[in-house]
């Protein structure tokens, strides 16, 4: 227990050194980090507690979501029934689902028979998920309700939570802004977390928009006044712009080309005007819709509408083959910036709603910093008075292991980039208690041997030997609940189990390897008659 090989030795000293030098880099002045921007990277980033920042928690609207599967299916119910030469009086939609009205209802059992076609196994197996994507029913001899299921819906939501936080940490990492922390919490909410960001406007501004870009032609068959007053075309709908008041547009409601479709955005002026602009650029694909467009067109207004507000609404001149465009709307110079970011980050698949935000300020970072200086000075200042009291000269070995243990959660946390909170510093500090338990185990099991007449090696070799169960044993537990910890809590919860878990797993390292190592090389200088504790 007691002996080391040579390549043994030589893994556990450079195993400590290349950790310990993990946790060096996070000592790095800026300007020399700058020189080795990879290593830089390898640094704790301190959380939102300890530097200031802002924090935001989102729901994605779940009626939205209900209202998209809902139009999307009214769509391809349509194009089914045509499909099968279906004849139909009537489509109809609500919040509830889509009423399909049969002109003949000797064609009803075609008619549901085709519309079943549109129900698929959630996850692409039958009875994965719990069901089907679409419910149907016949509700009259010529009527039949289709709607998306339940567990469609709660799908949709799912994927719209992943789909966002992409999206969201795509727009805050344009912002230039450090390891922002964007992760689910619940089934249908997103929490944000931008440290050193102290003014969340932008943030929620930026966050808050959905960002769906659409071209629509603008519907010249009546004015917005006539539609509003009188009757609305069936297929299209009045929009606004942004000036102060509003202008009405009434706008197609088919969308010719999508913004889906865009690769690039890029914020820029206009060589006529000086004004700030967004230029922007399509895939093959939308090149080719938005060439049609423009080809079949040409002479008539077509407006380009984001969240569903009219930022322009220019007229066609001529056919556009490029595949790029601008979009000018009296913007400022952040304004043609931030939608330039958004543009390219991509639309939320869901709108989101705030439901809390807190801004938490430097100065209080800053003392929770200084707190947990004092915390964790005045704890290992007391342990190691305590472990040389008690023990003596292996105390000393006690302290000089758990000080590498510190460094080594340090270095194994630069390693992964991880962010640290104040609950994370009370996880290290809980872990120098466990490391330096796990030494007291040793040792008392070791101060037993010797009280039952074995000589100083023996003792010392078979404390080591009988404690290694028990220690195990505490610390095998420790960590499976840290573990538990991490994947069912949320925010401070996960940055403790963070720790904790990193704590125990360089404990056990150091308490069987650096621990004995030591005292295996103080055993082989000082030949012990008697075991000094």
């Amino acid at each position: 227990m007691l002996y080391f090989s040579r390549w043994k030795t030589i893994a556990i000293v450079v195993t400590v050194f290349v950790v310990s030098l993990f946790a060096a880099l996070n000592l790095l002045p800026a300007h020399l980090a700058g020189r080795w921007p990879e290593l830089a990277q390898r640094r704790i980033v301190l959380g939102l507690d300890l530097q200031g920042g802002s924090h935001l928690l989102l729901e994605v609207g779940r009626q939205a979501v209900q209202k998209e599967a809902i139009q999307s299916l009214r769509d391809d119910a349509i194009r089914r029934l045509r499909q099968e030469h279906v004849a139909y009086s009537g489509v109809t939609s609500n919040a509830e689902g889509v009423q399909v009205r049969v002109r003949n209802p000797s064609d009803a059992d075609r008619a549901l028979s085709t519309l079943r076609q549109l129900s698929q196994p959630i996850g692409g197996v039958a009875g994965r998920s719990g069901g089907y994507t679409v419910d149907i029913s016949q509700t009259g001899n010529d009527m039949i309700r289709v709607a998306p299921s339940e567990a469609a819906i709660n799908e949709r939501v799912h994927q719209a939570v992943g789909q966002s936080i992409d999206i969201i940490e795509r727009r805050i990492n344009a912002l230039g802004t450090v390891e922002p922390i964007v992760e689910s919490e619940g089934t249908d909410r997103i929490q944000v977390e931008v440290p050193g960001l102290q003014d969340p406007t932008r943030l929620k501004t930026l966050i808050g928009k959905t960002a769906k870009l659409t071209f629509q032609l603008i519907d010249m068959s009546t004015s917005p006044e006539q539609a509003l007053a009188s009757q609305m075309p069936p297929d299209s709908e009045v929009l606004y712009d942004k000036h102060k008041p509003p202008r009405p547009y009434l706008v197609r409601k088919q969308v010719a080309v999508s913004g889906a479709d865009l690769i690039d955005a890029q914020p820029s002026f206009d060589s006529r005007t000086g004004q700030p602009i967004v230029t922007f650029r399509f895939n093959t694909e939308g090149s080719r819709r938005f060439a049609d467009v423009t080809r079949d067109n040409v002479g008539l207004p077509f407006a380009i509408v984001l969240d569903n507000e009219v930022i322009s609404a220019p007229v066609i001149r001529e056919p556009i083959f490029g595949g790029s465009g601008e979009i000018s709307g009296d913007f400022t110079v952040e304004q043609a910036n931030d939608l330039a970011v958004l543009l390219r980050a991509g639309a939320l698949p869901a709108p989101l709603t705030i439901i809390e935000e807190r801004t938490v300020g430097p100065g209080l970072g800053h003392d929770s910093i200084r707190s947990g200086e004092m915390a964790a000075v005045a704890g290992a200042a007391l342990v190691a008075l305590f472990m040389m009291a008690i023990y003596g000269l292996f105390g000393v070995f006690a302290i000089i292991a758990v000080t590498f243990n510190v460094i080594m959660i340090f270095g194994v946390l630069s390693l992964l980039n991880a962010t640290l909170t104040l609950p994370g510093i009370a996880g290290i500090i809980l872990t120098v208690g466990i490391a330096v338990d796990s030494n007291v185990l040793s040792y008392e099991r070791i101060r037993e041997e010797a009280h039952h007449g074995r000589s100083a090696i023996n003792a010392i070799d078979a404390g080591f030997k009988r404690s290694l169960a028990t220690i195990l044993d505490s610390n095998i537990t420790t960590l499976i609940a840290a573990v538990v910890l991490f994947f069912i809590g949320t925010g401070p919860v996960r940055g403790f189990a963070v720790t904790l878990g990193v704590g125990i797993v360089t404990t056990l390292f150091t308490a069987f390897t650096l621990t004995r190592l030591i005292i295996a090389w103080w055993i082989s200088v000082v030949r012990p008659k008697e075991v000094p504790i």
